[in-house]
C-alpha cells in the first residue's frame, strides 16, 4: 500500500529562513521524497540545496530534467524553471510560462504532483506574498491529497498562507514548528486507496507547463476572453472558468491570479511612468541643446521660445516624476 510519499512545498518571502527551519528536524528516514519551490529572481545564484543539507540530514539538490527521485530527498526547483512531477518517479525541469509573475512558480508543482500521484501527496504552503500556491493546493484536495499550510500568524508574511486558508478546506493549519512533526508522521501514513478523476483543467494546465504549445494544449476550452491584456506578452487573457479564486491566462500560456494580475499591472504602470519621464527630459535637453546652438548665431528670438517650450516639458516631468513617486506599490 502506497503511503503518502509526495511531499510538496511553497514559498516565497520568508521561505529560505522557513525551508532551513524545516529541514533541520525533518528525519533522515523520513519514507518520503520532498519538493520544494521557493521564489528567487531568474538570475540568481541558487544556494538554497546547500542551505538545505547543510541544516539538517537529508540530502538536497537541484533535480535534473528526466531524473527520476527518491525517497529521504529533497529537490529543489531550480531558478528560472518550474519543477514538474510526471509517472514513474520522474521530474522535470522545465521553462513553461510564468505562473503569477513566477518561474519558478509553486502552483505547476502542485498541480503535477496532484494530477500524477494523487492521494499520495501532501501539499505545504509556507510564508509568502500574494497567492501563488492556493490553486495548486486546491487541485491537491480535489485530488484526494492532504492540505497543510502555515498558521499565518506564524508567518513573517502571511499573504500566502492566508489565501490558501481562505480558499481550501486545509486539513492542518500550524504554526511552523509543527509542520516538520506533521509531514513525519503524514508520510508514515497509507495513502487512501481512491482513484479521483483528473479534471481537463488541470491536464491542460500540466501540459503548459511542460512547455507544450497552451492553444494546443486545449487552453481556449477553459475560459472566455476578458478586457485585460498580459502583463508579460500583451496578449488577450482568458478568464478561466474553473472554480477557486479568480484566474486568467493568456494564449502564451502565462497564468494570474487576480491579486498577481493587478500587482502586474501596477508595475507596468509604473514602467510606463518612468519611460514618460525619460521622453520628456530627453526632449528638454534637445530643446536645450538647440537654444545654445541658436544662441551663438545670434539667433536669440528662436533661441527663447526653445528655452519656453523646454521649461515647459520640465514642468511636465516634474508633475509625472511626482505622480511616479506617490503610485501605490502592490
Amino acid at each position: 500500500m502506497a503511503g503518502k510519499d509526495i511531499i510538496v512545498i511553497g514559498a516565497s518571502a520568508g521561505g529560505i529562513e522557513a525551508l532551513r527551519a524545516l529541514a533541520a528536524v525533518l528525519p533522515r528516514d523520513l519514507p518520503a521524497a520532498v519538493f520544494v519551490v521557493q521564489h528567487s529572481a531568474p538570475d540568481a545564484p541558487s544556494v538554497l540545496p546547500m542551505i538545505l543539507e547543510r541544516a539538517g540530514d537529508l540530502p538536497a539538490r537541484h533535480p535534473r530534467d528526466g531524473e527520476r527521485f527518491e525517497r529521504g530527498h529533497i529537490y529543489v526547483a531550480p531558478p528560472d524553471h518550474h519543477l514538474v512531477l510526471e509517472p514513474n518517479q520522474l521530474m522535470r525541469v522545465t521553462r513553461g510560462p510564468k505562473e503569477n509573475r513566477f518561474r519558478p512558480a509553486v502552483d505547476p508543482l502542485f498541480r503535477s504532483a496532484a494530477r500524477s500521484y494523487g492521494t499520495r501527496v501532501v501539499g505545504v504552503v509556507l510564508t509568502g506574498g500574494l497567492d501563488d500556491g492556493t490553486t495548486g493546493l486546491l487541485a491537491i484536495k480535489q485530488r484526494g491529497g492532504t492540505a497543510v499550510v502555515q498558521d499565518p500568524s506564524d508567518a513573517l508574511v502571511p499573504s500566502m498562507p492566508l489565501s490558501a486558508v481562505t480558499h481550501v478546506r486545509v486539513d492542518y493549519c500550524v504554526p511552523l514548528v509543527e509542520v516538520a512533526p506533521l509531514l513525519a508522521r503524514l508520510a508514515a501514513e497509507p495513502a487512501e486507496e481512491r482513484s479521483y478523476p483528473v479534471s481537463d483543467e488541470l491536464d491542460i494546465e500540466v501540459k503548459i507547463a511542460l512547455e507544450d504549445n497552451a492553444v494546443g494544449a486545449g487552453l481556449l476550452e477553459l475560459g472566455e476572453p476578458s478586457s485585460y491584456a498580459c502583463p508579460d506578452c500583451h496578449g488577450v487573457l482568458l478568464r478561466l472558468k474553473a472554480g477557486g479564486p479568480m484566474r486568467f491566462r493568456c494564449h502564451t500560456g502565462h497564468a494570474y491570479t487576480a491579486d498577481s494580475l493587478l500587482a502586474g499591472v501596477t508595475e507596468n504602470v509604473e514602467d510606463s511612468l518612468w519611460n514618460s519621464i525619460r521622453t520628456l527630459e530627453e526632449a528638454e535637453m534637445l530643446l536645450r541643446h538647440l537654444a545654445e546652438h541658436l544662441g551663438e548665431g545670434r539667433q536669440n528670438g528662436q533661441a527663447e521660445a526653445l528655452l519656453d517650450q523646454a521649461a515647459d516639458l520640465r514642468r511636465r516631468a516634474d508633475l509625472v516624476r511626482q505622480a511616479t513617486l506617490d503610485h501605490p506599490k502592490q
